[in-house]
């Protein structure tokens, strides 16, 4: 028999479930967390020894999850006994998805170290800050890689290890190569990794200045690990013990859609598989045909990314010619997902629901999250703010909470969050503040109790003295036919103070002009919230690797006059 949300969260977090709750303190703050949960992310691993099931599929690759760990723990002995990592040191990963990603952050956290997750779009420049700010003793790389982190690297003193060398160019002698220093069979050191240890170091988007280093413990991880597989448990108890992410004819697999850099392709993509025993599809770079050529070929069931790429798969001329009916979840998070995206999700693939989730780096990806029917029926919003270890409450410019439908600033609390940003103490003091982390988003919760993410503070247009939301004004410009993407932006303006500008990227073949998108928008918007300046560029919009729109490289680029 189906059970309410409140129903299904208290049968599988009560006493003696997996997901049990128990209240814990870390850091001086009482949380609620799982009790069950491993000690750290090297217990995790360990459930992978010696399973022979297919966890990554690379191209013409297939690794098991034994095949995995074996080169896991070859690799963790040569951090240990080649360059002499020890407990707390910070070891960097900067390549594109490759299973050697996925090798190396599982040998450099069974070893105690920090994994250091570097933007594999980043400059030299870019590079260098990292390397710098992190204090990196070693960098797992890629050619690619290896070619823009050399300079920087060798002036910080960090040695670099480089993987799949064959197209390294040969001027970099002094780059040790994978295959010549791992030896396979080696075994894995014993260190002792303790549950409030540092884990791993992900960095902001950076898409409004030098990014920070969020730092996470491995509790913080493991936490919001389970906080996902305990939503898809609600999920499935809610439609009688359906097993909401595969099923029989369909086992359970994601498609890596992502960068691993970015939180959302680590933590509940990757060690969600990990842990969950699931397989993991690998794509080097996103490509839509790609995608649906690979959902069909491995019966995918779980489709997680930003909704600019659920967007791209439907838009592809060739959806209709892909079998899709593997798919049970359609959805991500990291941007508020139009209302027309959320019904074409629900009407396009034979079984996949949509989902969307918000979380953070600074969450480890963990939050609210909307799917299926309550998805449906709240298109708008991002899930339900009381989660099984996180709150929400929306706080006004002096810090109090506000009433029920009141906008301001999204505050979240939660075992899941990061301890802080690596060196920036006054950072972290601004953002976490009595184990409460301040997002810098603005939104509401209704009286239902779902969270509605309005927008990002920074990208609040303030149009004479009136509030315009950019995802409120996006989703009603994304209602148009002729309109494939958008971005909608405050530019100074003399008398108003700022006006709203919005940058499109019309389907092929489109006639829209500014007259008629205005027109269009007439009965959907306040006149004040329709954009004054439009302009159309034939080419897609820039974007971060994670898939986020980069509004300052537009603004820059386009408004700078």
């Amino acid at each position: 028999m189906p059970l309410s949300y409140e129903e299904a969260l208290e049968q599988i977090t009560g006493e003696g479930q997996i997901f049990e709750l128990i209240t814990e303190t870390v850091d001086g703050q009482d949380y609620r967390v799982f009790k069950n949960a491993p000690p750290n992310l090297g217990a995790l691993f360990a459930g992978a020894r010696g399973d022979d099931a297919t966890f990554l599929v690379y191209e013409n690759e297939r690794w098991s999850f034994d095949d995995v760990m074996k080169a896991a723990d070859a690799l963790g002995a040569t951090l240990v006994e080649r360059y002499g990592i020890t407990k707390g040191d910070r070891v960097g990963i900067a390549m594109r998805n490759l299973p050697e990603w996925i090798i190396s952050f599982a040998a450099i956290l069974m070893v105690g170290g920090v994994s250091v997750s570097l933007n594999a779009w980043w400059t030299e420049e870019e590079l260098d800050y990292a390397i710098g700010d992190s204090g990196l003793s070693l960098l797992i790389a890629d050619p690619e890689r290896v070619e823009r982190a050399h300079r920087p690297a060798h002036g910080h003193g960090c040695k670099i290890l480089v993987v799949r060398s064959d197209s390294l160019e040969p001027q970099f002698h002094d780059v040790d190569r994978y295959e010549d220093v791992v030896v396979p069979g080696t075994p894995l050191p014993t260190v002792e990794v303790l549950p409030d240890d540092d884990a791993t170091i992900l960095y902001t988007s950076g898409t409004t200045g030098f990014p920070k280093g969020a730092v996470s413990t491995h509790r913080a991880v493991i936490q919001a690990l389970m906080g996902f597989w305990a939503n898809n448990t609600i999920g499935g108890a809610r439609k009688g013990g359906e097993n909401v992410m595969g099923g029989d004819e369909h086992p359970p697999c994601f498609i890596l859609i992502v960068p691993l850099f970015h939180v959302t392709g680590c933590v509940p993509v990757m060690l969600s598989c990990f842990g969950m025993k699931f397989k993991l599809v690998m794509m080097y770079r996103w490509d839509p045909e790609a995608a649906l050529r690979l959902i069909e070929a491995e019966r995918v069931t779980t489709f997680v990314g930003v909704p600019t790429q659920s967007w791209d798969m439907l838009e592809s001329p060739n959806f209709s010619k892909y079998d899709t009916s593997s798919l049970a979840s359609v959805g991500g998070g990291g941007a508020p997902a139009p209302s027309k995206l959320v019904d074409r999700i629900e009407g396009g693939f034979k079984k996949g629901r949509p989902n969307i989730g918000y979380g953070m780096t600074e969450t480890n990806a963990f939050g609210p999250n909307n799917n299926g029917d309550d998805y449906v029926a709240h298109p708008t919003s991002t899930g339900r703010a009381h989660t099984t270890i996180m709150d929400c409450e929306i706080r006004g410019e002096d810090g109090s909470p506000l009433p029920v439908g009141e906008r301001g600033e999204i505050w979240m609390r939660g075992p899941n969050l990061i301890r802080g940003y690596w060196n920036k103490p006054d950072a972290t003091k601004e953002t976490i503040v009595g184990g409460w982390l301040a997002s810098g988003d603005l939104g509401r919760i209704d009286e239902d109790g779902f969270l509605y993410i309005e927008d990002r503070a920074k990208d609040m247009v303030l149009r004479a003295g009136e509030n315009v939301y950019s995802a409120e004004v996006e989703s009603a410009i994304y209602e148009h036919p002729d309109v494939y993407e958008c971005a909608v932006l405050g530019v100074p303006h003399e008398r108003l103070g700022e006006e709203v500008a919005v940058v499109i990227h019309p389907k092929a073949g489109a006639t829209l002009d500014e007259d008629s998108l205005q027109d269009f928008l007439a009965d959907k918007l306040a006149s004040f919230k329709i954009p004054s300046k439009v302009v159309f560029s034939n080419e897609r919009l820039p974007r971060n690797p994670s898939g986020k729109i980069l509004k300052r490289t537009i603004k820059e680029t386009l408004f700078s006059s």
